[in-house]
């Protein structure tokens, strides 16, 4: 419980309407996307930079933990108050696309930004920003910068710290600090713009984003192949990239996640789909788009395909990406809680990482659909269990643990876009050597000292 000192001393500094300490706030801003709850002291607004670092000055003098929050959208637990103290909200005031910069073309953002506002605004001067992640329609450049996150296109354009060009941010004593510039080029000094991308709030407090743009395409045609297995298409994946496609995306759902949509939402699918890759391609020529779908075509029924469909108008690419778009919430059918892991491998490795981790579900006797970005290799592992059976929970977990114990051996990662949180901190450990682990640790004392920003995150 904050000390009713504190709360004034707090509202003294940023105003007494920017400041909460009532039960509705409390409850409001104790969750995210994981569904886990964990109270605040305090919900506090700011205004601006400034008030970031008054804030951050006096809790870092009083020992008062904070955790940044954008949308609260994340699925690792990345913004929960596990500790308790202030949630410092984004959105209310630091939301303003501050400038769009046709000639160089970068725009720049403060932290609460949505993503899909953002998209919006660039898209009207003809312009592109790629990175989006499903949660585009309410999760914040802000939140997408500190967790790092993908999106469908990345399979061509990458993901949000391949856009991040410079940084403000304010560090636990209140300093104010600039990372990278708006240039192309900046090899001065360590790259402190990339240490603080995908840092969940732990380092410091990120206060303006500065991104690159891209000319937008002119032309975009979505595609789907229909593969009899899983296998078919996770070798149709890594051959047809490396016969020369390019595809915007490259999007995978699995026997399982076919069957749901069509059982839970109507949706029309082929019947005997073993697997289906759904994704578009773009370019400014039609001649170029044409030329991309011819490939991926050829590549696709070279390696199994049953039939290859282009979606040559607006309403059929919407129908295919309906069914992608809702293949999370579709697969609910099979079990009451999803144990939702993004992990990530080399395209090259999505056959045997795939055959390997139903293995893992059929050993603990659960339903494993998958889904996800297969053209750059990261796979929405969802292990279903029954939320009210403690037993399958204990279970589901070290079934997790399992597939993360293989991906790691195969080259990859636990996560290519959700981060770590508090959910996979656990786990870090099967990730990185101890030489490793204390250097992550290393970097949060020279940034935050007393340990205020975000504790728990990450295994920090």
């Amino acid at each position: 419980m904050l000390e009713a000192k504190h709360v004034k001393a707090l509202e003294d500094l940023v105003g007494k309407e920017n400041v909460y300490s009532d039960k509705a706030h409390m409850i409001a801003y104790s969750y995210d996307a994981t569904r886990t709850r964990f109270e605040p002291d305090a919900v506090v607004f700011p205004r601006n930079e400034e008030d970031v670092s008054r804030i951050l000055v006096y809790c870092n003098h009083h020992g008062i933990v904070i955790t940044p929050r954008g949308a609260g959208s994340g699925f690792t637990g990345g913004a929960l108050p596990t500790k308790g103290g202030i949630t410092l909200a984004m959105e209310k005031h630091m939301n303003k696309i501050l400038e769009i910069d046709m000639e160089n073309m970068v725009a720049v953002v403060q932290p609460g930004v949505i993503n899909m506002d953002l998209q919006k605004a660039v898209e009207a001067k003809g312009l592109f920003y790629p990175p989006d992640p499903a949660s585009e329609e309410y999760s914040t450049i802000g939140g997408n910068v500190s967790e790092n996150a993908g999106g469908m296109r990345a399979a061509k354009y990458g993901i949000t710290k391949d856009y991040v060009m410079a940084l403000r941010a304010v560090r636990a004593n209140g300093d104010i600090i600039r990372a990278g510039k708006r240039t192309i080029k900046d090899v001065a000094g360590y790259n402190i713009a990339g240490i603080l991308t995908a840092s969940e709030g732990t380092l410091a407090v990120i206060t303006e984003i500065t991104v690159k743009l891209l000319p937008k395409p002119k032309f975009r045609k979505a595609y789907m192949g229909i593969f009899p297995s899983v296998e078919d298409a996770m070798n149709a994946v890594f051959k047809s990239l490396a016969s020369g496609a390019n595809p915007v995306a490259m999007e995978f759902m699995d026997a399982l996640v076919v069957q749901a949509l069509k059982e839970k939402l109507g949706v029309e699918l082929p019947e005997d789909a073993g697997a289906l890759l759904i994704g578009d391609v773009d370019g400014n020529v039609i001649e170029e788009v044409d030329f991309q779908l011819n490939i991926l075509e050829q590549s696709f029924k070279e390696n199994g395909a049953q039939d290859f469909v282009i979606a040559n108008t607006d309403s059929e690419r919407d129908k295919l990406w309906f069914a992608r778009r809702n293949a999370s919430p579709s697969i609910t059918i099979y079990g009451s809680k999803k144990l939702n892991e993004d992990i990530s491998v080399p395209r090259s490795m999505l056959p045997e990482a795939l055959k390997n981790i139903y293995a893992i579900g059929e050993k603990y006797g659960f339903k494993v659909p998958c889904f996800g970005h297969a053209g750059d290799g990261n796979i929405h592992v969802n292990v279903m269990v029954d939320g009210s059976d403690e037993k399958q929970l204990e279970e589901g977990h070290k079934a997790i643990e399992e597939i993360f114990e293989l991906v790691v051996e195969m080259g990859g990662t636990l996560s290519g876009e959700h981060g770590i949180g508090t959910s996979k901190a656990p786990f870090m450990n099967i990730a990185f050597n101890e030489a490793e682990l204390q250097l992550f640790k290393d970097i949060k004392k020279a940034f935050d000292p007393n340990g205020i920003l975000n504790p728990g995150k990450m295994g920090l």
